[in-house]
């Protein structure tokens, strides 16, 4: 007989940030123990997860009481190793039967059939099926175990660990409480509501009635999803006509924080309002889990919290948080006013202090390669070079201030603040806080050529220098962030687009570090790095639309350094795979590619007056009169017509190869067939590596 099944561990409150996870986690590793012991069919679609601040919980409907009992069958052995010349069992098979159990009287049961090239005896038995009662509580250790949890803990005098001590235990089967023990709690009926809110502890009279008793009784909303739900309703319904922050991951923190949701508003003085509204806005969000409100994508001095409490009158609720949080603005606006106290020259004057790392020397001489990088990339790109330099010798400079100290979040954007108060033009200021985009996959690239020189700038002297004294990042472990720099290079190179060659930017970079600081060759290992970045990312790793593997794998071949026309490329190569030729013609490249890897180096331009075959002679003539076309289309960067200009080639490409012997007898035939050949690959292998394709 099935029924539903509810299993709830209460907790102190567990990790916010984790509570959801953890949800989802113990309800997927119960209902894989049920669906171990076929105590559940299958998964059924309204099985429910709960995570509350102080419990986790699963409700599982149509969970048999004992599984059925059930047919298996073994393979024991094979015959010549079971039975020996006089058809009696042997040693071996002796002991397999008395490991697993069986009879010798059951040998006239076990079926003999072939498996692969030899007969083997088989034996099928009746296995009776596990009891819930004998399962539930080691099913519900196991899922425990299974848990993300970084750090676990013991309470009181016990030796069991959890995440947060753990004080009740509810295993209900329909009506009937399951036995068992988990943490050293058995298991019962008996639930808590809210700390202030609940009538009581709650009896629970069967499993189904949990919830709705829950959120009666013990005005709890057990359903993280529902609770998220109604707090971005009563958030949506608090901030009227204004908006209120949309923050994904704190209205997910703020869920797992309260139990009965309610949403009220408070404000603070209007004097903050002269702190640059980000630092308002992080120290709200960060320290106080509070949602500001704006106008018009101003910040206003509202904001709503969300309280565990719904009262008739949330008088002292409102005022106790607009109390709380005026140490904090008050902070944020003391720092803001004491850094702007400080000319940038005396905080550029602090960075000689601060190690940026022991081999690679201090922020200070940091910002004086980032000057000079940042003034050759603007030159290239023919923006105004002074202020790119001036940005790139400020871009540090906020990393002295206190407010930075306070909140490491807010470098660069407070740069821009004090660059601006101090007198600077606004592209610079504008270019002191873009330097550190794009932060992460998705985030907004630097507008203008100074900002992204900037940018440029920090991420390429980041990665050169740590390739550079052998700080490459391994396994998971990415302690300097170079993978994030280096999708940021591939971005703003790509999607800006800005015509650079990437080799010419780290040969650059790694001149402006002291002679032999760094090693030899790391170069080429920092170029592969880059462009496996490059390869997760046109997969579709990041925001980047995903494109073929086998398109991107031709583009990547010949290991592009202008890493704003890989697009452009990949675009051509995809035109090209389009036409009914690119198959025969990737195929007879590959072939081409064969060849010449068997044989030495071929140097040189096939020769017409060697040329002997009918087939050869027609491949030359055509080589030669489509070569100038597309080498032309190739330097105007017209890849799509270069490709489709090959088409016209696989006529020709096709009668070589069924009627000419490239590797002949004669040397000087073999040698200028050979010649002819690379000539086509090098022709055919401008764009991309077709061979990939």
């Amino acid at each position: 007989m099935t029924q539903s099944l509810l299993i709830e561990l209460l907790t102190e409150e567990l990790p916010p940030k984790s509570l959801a996870r953890l949800g989802e986690v113990f309800k997927h590793e119960v209902c894989n123990g049920l669906l171990k012991h076929r105590l559940l069919a299958a998964v059924p679609e309204n099985v429910h997860g709960f995570a509350t601040p102080r419990r986790l919980a699963v409700l599982v409907r149509e969970v048999e009481e004992a599984a059925a009992e059930r047919s298996v069958e073994e393979k024991i052995m094979p015959v010549s190793v079971a039975i020996d010349a006089g058809g009696n069992p042997t040693a071996a098979l002796l002991k397999k039967l008395e490991a697993k159990g069986i009879p010798v009287s059951e040998l006239s049961r076990f079926e003999l059939r072939m498996d692969g090239k030899s007969e083997t005896f088989f034996y099928e038995s009746r296995v009776k099926g596990a009891k819930l009662d004998d399962v539930l509580a080691m099913i519900v250790v196991e899922a425990l175990k299974k848990l993300p949890i970084a750090k676990v803990m013991r309470w009181g005098d016990s030796d069991h660990q959890f995440v947060r001590p753990v004080h009740g235990l509810v295993m209900l089967h329909g009506e009937r409480i399951v036995p068992g023990e988990v943490l050293g709690l058995t298991s019962g009926r008996q639930t808590r509501g809210h700390r202030f809110m609940s009538s009581g502890e709650i009896d629970l009279p069967n499993a189904d009635s949990y919830e709705d008793l829950l959120e009666k009784e013990g005005r709890v909303i057990a359903d993280f999803a529902r609770r998220r739900e109604i707090i971005r309703g009563q958030l949506d319904a608090a901030a009227g006509a204004l908006q209120w922050l949309q923050d994904e991951s704190l209205l997910d923190e703020v869920t797992a924080l309260v139990e009965f949701p309610e949403v009220y508003e408070a404000s603070f003085a209007m004097e903050y309002l002269q702190v640059p509204q980000e630092c308002l806005i992080l120290t709200m969000k960060a320290n106080q889990k509070y949602f500001p409100l704006f106008e018009n994508g101003k910040l206003t001095n509202r904001f709503l919290l969300v309280s565990n409490m719904k009262v008739a009158d949330p008088v002292n609720i409102i005022t106790g948080n607009a109390r709380v949080v005026r140490p904090r603005l008050a902070d944020a606006k003391f720092f803001f006013d004491q850094d702007r106290k400080t000319h940038w020259q005396d905080r550029l004057g602090k960075l000689e202090k601060v190690v940026y790392h022991n081999k690679l020397g201090s922020q200070g001489d940091r910002v004086l390669r980032l000057t000079s990088l940042a003034r050759h990339i603007a030159e290239k790109l023919q923006a105004n070079a002074d202020q790119a330099g001036r940005a790139a010798l400020l871009a540090k400079t906020d990393l002295v201030s206190d407010m930075v100290g306070e909140f490491p979040e807010l470098q660069g954007i407070m740069g821009r603040y004090y660059a601006a108060h101090d007198g600077e033009p606004q592209v610079v200021a504008d270019a002191i806080s873009a330097h550190y985009y794009p932060r992460f996959n998705g985030d907004i690239l630097p507008v203008g050529n100074v900002a992204c020189a900037v940018a440029l700038a920090d991420k390429i002297d980041a990665l050169v220098g740590f390739f550079g004294i052998g700080q490459v990042p391994t396994g998971d472990k990415d302690p300097f962030g170079l993978r994030r720099a280096a999708l940021g290079v591939l971005r703003i190179l790509m999607e800006t687009p800005l015509p650079l060659d990437l080799d010419e930017l780290i040969d650059t970079a790694a001149g402006l570090f002291p002679a032999g600081l760094l090693a030899g060759g790391f170069e080429s290992a920092l170029l592969e790095f880059i462009w496996e970045r490059l390869r997760g990312l046109l997969r579709g790793e990041g925001n980047v639309q995903g494109h073929e593997q086998n398109v991107i794998e031709a583009v990547l071949a010949l290991k592009p350094v202008r890493i704003d026309l890989v697009p452009v490329k990949l675009a051509a190569v995809r035109a090209f795979l389009a036409l009914p030729e690119a198959q025969a013609l990737a195929a007879a490249n590959k072939r081409i590619g064969n060849i010449l890897k068997k044989t030495a180096a071929v140097s040189g331009e096939a020769d017409v007056e060697l040329l002997v075959d009918p087939a050869e002679k027609a491949l030359f003539d055509q080589v030669t009169a489509i070569a100038p076309r597309i080498r032309s289309l190739v330097a105007s960067e017209d890849y799509e017509a270069a490709l489709l200009a090959l088409a016209g080639l696989r006529g020709a490409v096709d009668a070589f190869f069924d009627g000419v012997m490239v590797m002949a007898e004669e040397p000087l035939t073999r040698a200028n067939r050979l010649a002819l050949l690379s000539q086509l690959a090098g022709l055919m292998n401008q764009v991309a590596d077709i061979s990939r394709l």
